[in-house]
C-alpha cells in the first residue's frame, strides 16, 4: 500500500458472521478500523444467510460498509416483516445500531452497584448426582435419608420449559449422615468411577470429593434468582426468576444468589433487554445472556431506598401474575402471541416506575433507551464517574 492510497476515497464492503459486531469482539476489532478514520457508511442488521449446497448450513450474517468518505449519509437496513427498510441515520455505531463509537467491556463487577451476578454450578458427575423428577419421586417415598439431600436442580431449559429435575447436594459436614443412605452410596460411587476415568487431570482430582460438584459458585441460603443462558429474540422481555432455597443453579444459566428482588425488576425491564440484545453475543440471532458484558455493564442510575422499594413491589406483581396462571411455563407465559393481559401489565408497570427512574417519563421507543444507556455508560465508565459510582455503590 502506498501512502496516496492512504488517503485516497474508498469504500468497502463485507459479509460477515454477526458476531463481529457482538460482545467481547466489539472492543477487539472496531477501535482498529476507527482509528484509520474511517467510519460505517451502511449496514444491514442480522439476517438468515443460506447457499443452494447440498449440506448447507444457514448462517446468520450482517452487511457492513466501511468508508473514509464524510459525505456519505449512513444508513442501516433491517428486515421487517419480509421486507427491507432503510433508515438514515447521522451515525452508525459498531453495534450496527444509531449512535457514536462506543465499546463495552466486560466488567467483573456491577459498574451500577447492583447484585453480582454469577454462573452456575457444574456437576460433572456423569449423572449420577441427577435424577428426573420420577426417579427423585422413587427415593424419596423410599429413602428419608437420601430425600434430605435432594434440591430442584434449574438450567435454563429447566426453567424455561418447566421441566422437573433434581440433584443431590451434600455439603462436607454431611457426608458421613449422608452415606448411610443405599442411593447415595450407590451413586457417589458412580461419580467416583466416572471422574477417575477422565482424560482430564482436573476431574480426576475431584474424585475423591464425589459427593461435590467439580465447579461449585453458589448456592442461595433464602434465595436465587436465575437467569438463562439463551433467550428467543422474539420474547418481548429477558426470562428470569425467583427460586427458593432449595433449589441449585446449573451451569447452563446465571445467578444471583441471595440478592434482593430489585435486581430482578431490573433483568425484567425492557430497559435491560435492549441493552443485553445490542451489547451482548447472540447464538445465531438468539440472545446469549453474559453476566460480565450484559449484567455488570448494564448502567442504572443510583437508586434511592423508594426507588428500590417500588422496583421490589413491580418484580412481586410479575411473580404474581405469572402464578396465577400456573402450571402455564415461562415459555408458554412470554410467547409474544399468547402473552396473558395481567403479566403484560405487571411488565409494563415495571417499564413505567424504571423508566422514571432514568429520564422522570417513559421512553419514546427502543432508540431513545439505548441512546440513554450509551450515554449513561460512558459517564458511568469514565475515570471520575467510575470512582463517584464506586464510592457510592449500596
Amino acid at each position: 500500500m502506498t501512502s496516496n492510497s492512504l488517503t485516497t476515497k474508498s469504500v468497502a464492503a463485507l459479509v460477515s458472521t454477526n458476531s463481529i459486531c457482538q460482545g467481547v469482539q466489539v472492543p477487539i476489532l472496531w477501535p482498529l478500523l476507527f482509528q484509520t478514520g474511517s467510519s460505517i457508511t451502511f449496514a444491514h442488521t442480522s439476517f438468515k444467510w443460506s447457499n443452494l449446497a447440498s449440506h448447507n448450513a444457514g448462517v446468520t450474517v450482517v452487511i457492513v460498509a466501511i468508508s473514509n468518505q464524510a459525505d456519505k449519509t449512513p444508513t442501516i437496513y433491517t428486515l421487517e416483516d419480509g421486507a427491507t427498510v432503510a433508515n438514515s441515520v447521522e451515525n452508525i455505531s459498531s453495534y450496527l445500531v444509531p449512535g457514536k463509537a462506543i465499546n463495552i467491556k466486560p466488567a467483573r463487577s456491577s459498574i451500577s452497584g447492583c447484585a453480582y451476578m454469577d454462573l452456575g454450578n457444574m456437576p460433572k458427575d456423569g449423572g449420577h448426582l441427577l435424577m428426573t423428577a420420577s426417579e427423585a419421586e422413587l427415593v424419596s417415598k423410599s429413602d428419608p435419608v437420601a430425600e434430605k439431600y435432594l434440591f430442584d436442580f434449574v438450567g435454563s431449559q429447566e426453567f424455561v420449559k418447566g421441566i422437573v429435575r433434581r440433584c443431590l447436594w451434600i455439603e462436607d459436614d454431611q457426608v458421613s449422615d449422608a452415606l448411610t443412605s443405599p442411593e447415595i452410596s450407590k451413586r457417589l460411587d458412580g461419580v467416583k468411577e466416572m471422574r477417575l476415568a477422565s482424560d482430564a487431570e482436573s476431574t480426576r482430582a475431584f474424585a475423591d470429593r464425589p459427593h461435590r460438584f467439580k465447579q461449585i459458585q453458589g448456592r442461595g441460603t433464602d434465595k436465587t434468582i436465575v437467569v438463562p443462558k439463551v433467550t428467543s429474540e422474539n420474547r418481548v422481555y429477558l426470562p428470569v426468576g425467583l427460586l427458593s432455597k432449595h433449589s441449585i443453579v446449573s451451569d447452563n444459566a446465571f445467578a444471583l444468589y441471595d440478592a434482593p428482588i430489585w435486581n430482578m425488576a431490573l433483568i425484567a425491564s425492557r430497559v435491560h433487554w435492549v441493552w443485553v440484545s445490542t451489547v451482548c453475543g447472540q447464538l445465531e440471532t438468539r440472545i446469549r445472556y453474559s453476566n460480565t458484558l450484559g449484567w455488570h455493564t448494564f448502567p442504572v442510575p443510583k437508586l434511592t431506598e423508594k426507588n428500590k422499594e417500588d422496583l421490589t413491589h413491580c418484580a412481586e406483581d410479575i411473580l404474581l401474575a405469572r402464578e396465577a396462571h400456573f402450571p402455564a411455563t415461562i415459555a408458554d407465559l412470554y410467547d409474544p402471541e399468547k402473552m396473558p393481559d395481567d403479566l403484560r401489565a405487571a411488565h409494563d408497570r415495571n417499564d413505567e416506575v424504571l423508566e422514571r427512574i432514568y429520564i422522570g417519563r417513559r421512553f419514546k421507543n427502543d432508540t431513545e433507551r439505548l441512546e440513554k444507556l450509551f450515554e449513561l455508560y460512558t459517564k458511568m465508565t469514565s475515570t471520575k464517574g467510575a470512582a463517584g459510582r464506586i464510592a457510592g455503590a449500596s
